[in-house]
């Protein structure tokens, strides 16, 4: 669900870490623990790799120290904000196969949707991803990606392009993104004012939802303290 999940969609991301969204079953930590233990990783700061910190939406960082994957990070998370829970994304994944592995990758929408942090560099990807979706299947849209790219275009002359060409939007769709009207009216600079503002909107529950998330990162980290320092 990280960079190599972008790469997949055509909208290339650098990086040393592997992001994972995790079932957070009993069956899942025993196999997760034994690819760890191959891998030689472990957990950095906090918190621990424990099921109940996932459910309630921490991530749990790992860095890796075998010689073949020195360095590298994996990061695990069960629950994220405005996402859907791990069936449903489960149940909508992409499976990519790599010569002998094969590879589970969230959905493209879903990618899109947890993407949509208070960090400044997710926002150039959220709009990259949706961009080589829309540009790769225009020609020929099915009805999901059209819906897809109504909902998750973030170009304010793409999102006119398509109004336009669709010729009418279903109401359902401009009361869950109403500035699909301004796309409607050809408005192109109120509706790069809409954007904006949807992205604030989007930055601003990121944060509140991390708030007590991190309080409770600062009291396990303190609490850690002590047993550090003996």
């Amino acid at each position: 669900m990280g960079g190599p999940a972008c790469v997949f969609y055509g909208a290339a991301e650098f990086s040393r870490n592997t992001d994972l969204a995790l079932l957070a079953s009993s069956e899942n930590f025993s196999r997760l623990n034994k690819t760890l233990s191959d891998l030689d990783a472990h957990v950095i700061a906090v918190p621990p790799f424990e099921p109940r910190y996932l459910r309630k939406g921490h991530a749990v960082h790992f860095r890796c120290q075998h010689a073949e994957a020195r360095g590298m990070r994996v990061d695990v998370m069960t629950k994220m904000r405005g996402v859907d829970s791990f069936p449903k994304l489960w149940s909508r994944r992409t499976t990519v196969s790599v010569h002998d592995s094969t590879i589970e990758l969230m959905s493209l929408p879903d990618l899109v949707q947890a993407k949509k942090t208070q960090r400044d560099k997710d926002w150039p990807m959220v709009r990259r991803l949706v961009e080589v979706n829309y540009f790769a299947n225009r020609e020929n849209p099915t009805p999901e990606q059209l819906h897809f790219w109504l909902l998750e275009l973030r170009t304010p002359e793409l999102l006119i392009e398509l109004v336009l060409e669709r010729g009418g939007l279903p109401p359902n769709l401009v009361r869950k993104r109403p500035l699909l009207a301004l796309a409607q009216a050809s408005d192109e600079s109120l509706l790069s004012d809409a954007l904006l503002e949807e992205e604030k909107r989007e930055r601003a529950a990121d944060r509140q939802y991390w708030i007590p998330l991190k309080k409770e990162l600062e009291n396990l980290g303190h609490a850690r303290v002590p047993q550090l320092n003996r």
